[in-house]
């Protein structure tokens, strides 16, 4: 075990016993993202104790690391003073998180508060969407003149006062307009100190404007290793920068988010511990799932004045199998859908392919199962139950039936996350409870068809 875990389990247990004077000096070997973790783990009754005992040095990058309800917890009792204190301490787009996240009206009050120089900044980050390029930007950021040589732009970073780690400097003309980029390492290298930047600028620049959903800054950044991105305003004007821990975060959170939608719930759950909330986001996909247990029982009911109590309990062995089977091969299609469209295959024909390959890999399977299942059902299904139809024949029936069904949840599964994406829904709502209860439906429908079908040829023959 690291001395950091150590130390994490001591202050946890500190905290049971509520041995507050024994911690006052233990944080000081703490990380302050690992003291933000050991905050959100607490209970809600122990967080402004612990925040309390932070030194104020700590503070603004501790309320950054944690989580929205300690957050919140934490705000509700400081003064407006003290928060003003605690955020002009902080980068400008965690500044804007803290600030974003209070009413409006004690928003505006702690930033009257604040230095105009900071307030000022702070204000621009918050006109912006909280999940766009704007929301997430900071405004801490290096715009130097083409005409700057190498040695003069170090000269010029060399005076700056800046909150975020600096790994690129951007280029811009007189309007303030960007057109061009330069690792910071270049400017380091002795050949290049007397060049202009106009020189050693690269002019293919990869840049987002402020209300870029934050999805595609992250998507951007990681298919071009970016540590960050430039970020343009309606003009084309270098406002800000996305960094490369707000992209992570990013990340995390859509990951996050799509996880949820994959279960039939919501992120907000981590948020909010009620369980009135946790009925909430679920229930809605629960009372669907429901709804087509509903459609189920009148298609069972349906069918059964068509066939014999023989048939019917025969053939009722394997419903469960066909349903299931279905509802598996409809999610791993719409789950690797949906993982292509997350990495920009939408509009692509590698889309198609994947599609295609989807089908073709459901058939396949189909086939596989349907074979697997039929010659079981041969052997389940005997001539004592008093069909009309040989066991050999409704055997065969339930293999058609599941290779149908599994061949049709691969194409539904494919193209549902397809056609939600071109509607502008977040294809991820096509996973879980969707995909399932609909193949449900759809694989009882082909079985009991498949059935009435096969059944028919068999008394006509």
């Amino acid at each position: 075990m690291s001395d950091t875990n150590r130390i994490k389990e001591r202050v946890n247990s500190y905290i049971k016993e509520e041995l507050w004077e024994q911690l006052s000096g233990v944080f000081e070997n703490l990380h302050p993202a690992d003291i933000a973790e050991i905050i959100n783990h607490a209970p809600a009754s122990a967080h402004n104790k612990l925040f309390d005992l932070l030194d104020d040095e700590i503070k603004p990058d501790v309320l950054a690391e944690l989580d929205d309800q300690a957050e919140a917890d934490i705000l509700e009792e400081l003064s407006d003073e003290e928060i003003s204190d605690i955020v002009e301490e902080m980068a400008p787009d965690d500044a804007a998180d803290v600030l974003g996240e209070l009413e409006e009206d004690r928003s505006e009050e702690i930033l009257g508060l604040m230095e105009d120089e900071e307030s000022e900044e702070v204000r621009e980050l918050l006109q912006y969407g909280e999940e766009t390029a704007g929301g997430i930007m900071t405004s801490d950021f290096v715009a130097v003149q083409a005409s700057m040589t190498a040695t003069e732009a170090i000269d010029y970073i060399a005076e700056l006062d800046l909150d975020e780690p600096l790994y690129n400097l951007y280029v811009v003309d007189q309007d303030g307009r960007l057109t061009g980029w330069i690792q910071l390492w270049e400017l380091l290298k002795k050949t290049n100190h007397n060049m202009t930047l106009e020189e050693l600028a690269d002019k293919e620049t990869i840049s987002v404007h402020t209300e870029t959903d934050q999805e595609e800054v992250a998507r951007l950044a990681s298919k071009y290793d970016l540590s960050s991105l430039p970020v343009l305003d309606w003009q084309n004007k270098l406002v800000g920068r996305v960094t490369a821990d707000d992209i992570m975060d990013v990340i995390e959170e859509e990951a996050s988010e799509d996880i949820f939608k994959l279960a039939g719930s919501s992120d907000s759950e981590l948020e909010d511990t009620s369980p009135l909330q946790a009925c909430k986001a679920r229930l809605p996909w629960l009372l669907i799932t429901l709804g087509t247990g509903f459609i189920s029982s009148l298609i069972l009911k349906s069918f059964m004045k068509h066939l014999s109590l023989a048939e019917i309990v025969a053939l009722s062995f394997f419903v469960p199998i066909i349903m299931a089977m279905g509802g598996n091969t409809g999610i791993q299609s719409s789950t690797l859908i949906i993982r292509g469209i997350a990495l920009g295959a939408s509009h692509s024909r590698r889309i198609m392919k994947i599609i295609s390959h989807e089908i073709i890999a459901g058939a396949t399977m189909g086939l596989i199962c349907g074979t697997t299942i039929g010659l079981w059902a041969s052997f389940v299904i005997t001539q004592d139950g008093g069909a009309a139809v040989a066991p050999s024949y409704l055997a065969l029936t339930v293999g058609i039936a599941l290779f149908s069904a599994m061949t049709f949840a691969a194409v539904f599964g494919a193209l549902v996350p397809v056609l939600l994406d071109r509607l502008k829904i977040d294809p991820a709502v096509a996973s879980g409870p969707f995909v399932t209860a609909s193949n449900d439906i759809f694989a009882l429908l082909i079985y009991y068809g498949t059935t009435l079908v096969m059944i028919g040829a068999a008394h006509l023959a």
